[in-house]
């Protein structure tokens, strides 16, 4: 059987945290986080430095212990004792391997050190990750793009349910970014891989995440499905014209709050009129200020996290 094989399961959570506390000494590296993965489901975990996103990956392999809460992946709970659940899991914090070995000799070191009998995985995950080209180049010779296939099909030599990625995308190129966003797109889609994926980039996770979760200081503050993050976007009508002091008498006039904005445009501030452009269009043409400009602004996706975690562009 490819072992790759494996049809989505609907049943329990393929990630379930409970209530989960952590704490170096005065400082809590986690407040009560509480989360579920589905399986087949990309789930992107999004936090700045030190948010906590590497004490959370540490505490699901059992690499740390919590001061509280409850762990459990494919509904077995996670502690130190528990060695068969890891064969089920595949984990990348960074590409490892032998520089002057080739890509086939590090799949051949690492299948025999996960213990998998089935020589024939090797060929399999280079086929699966599109190594075919490269499996006798040396690993030293990969680009970087290559360089993180070769992790990930470590991590996957043993046909993993789960697959937990520490910033996979770090340094990449745009090319590789979308290789690599491809390839998990493909095992979540057709392999019922969960995918559990960690960085500090919206962008890049909004590309390929089906939900993410935001942690900031310890705290789970947003968990939104990514075909819904459209809808939280603030959106911002931004105007301007000749007389631009008569416009703000206008706007005054007709209880409207506004700014400026740092290249000398109008933007109102309540975020509904951005909804009906027309009719505060109506209202400057009837009071002889024409607008030269009338532009809806939507919130990028940097500005949206930064907002989230409340943190303005210049502090980040």
């Amino acid at each position: 059987m490819n072992i790759f094989s494996r049809q989505k399961n609907s049943g329990t959570a393929a990630i379930k945290i409970e209530g989960l506390h952590k704490n170096f000494g005065d400082y809590k590296a986690l407040n009560n986080l509480t989360l579920e993965v589905r399986r087949g489901e990309i789930f992107g975990f999004l936090g700045l430095n030190g948010a906590g996103k590497t004490t959370t990956i540490k505490a699901l392999l059992g690499m740390l212990r919590p001061n509280s809460g409850q762990i459990y992946m494919l509904g077995e709970k996670v502690d130190a004792g528990n060695y068969k659940l890891w064969d089920k899991v595949g984990y990348l914090e960074e590409a490892t391997f032998y520089p002057d070995l080739t890509v086939f000799e590090n799949l051949v070191i690492a299948r025999c050190m996960q213990g998998v009998s089935d020589k024939e995985s090797v060929n399999s995950v280079i086929s699966k990750l599109g190594l075919e080209t490269h499996k006798k180049k040396k690993a030293k010779n990969l680009s970087l793009g290559n360089k993180q296939r070769l992790g990930l099909a470590k991590a996957m030599i043993h046909n993993p349910e789960i697959l937990i990625l520490d910033e996979p995308i770090n340094g990449l190129d745009p090319a590789g970014v979308a290789e690599i966003r491809n390839m998990l797109y493909d095992l979540a889609k057709n392999y019922g891989v969960t995918i559990f994926i960690s960085s500090h980039l919206l962008e890049e996770l909004a590309k390929v995440a089906t939900r993410i979760g935001i942690i900031h200081n310890g705290n789970l503050i947003q968990n939104i499905e990514m075909n819904k993050l459209e809808q939280s976007l603030q959106k911002n009508l931004v105007l301007d014209g000749r007389d631009k002091n008569a416009i703000k008498n206008v706007l005054k006039a007709h209880g409207y709050g506004f700014e400026e904005t740092m290249d000398g445009h109008i933007k109102l501030i309540d975020g509904h009129v951005a909804e009906k452009p027309e009719g505060l269009a109506e209202l400057l043409v009837k009071s002889n200020q024409p607008p030269t400009l009338l532009r809806v602004i939507t919130e990028d996706l940097e500005g949206y996290f930064l907002r989230t975690i409340g943190m303005g562009r210049g502090n980040a």
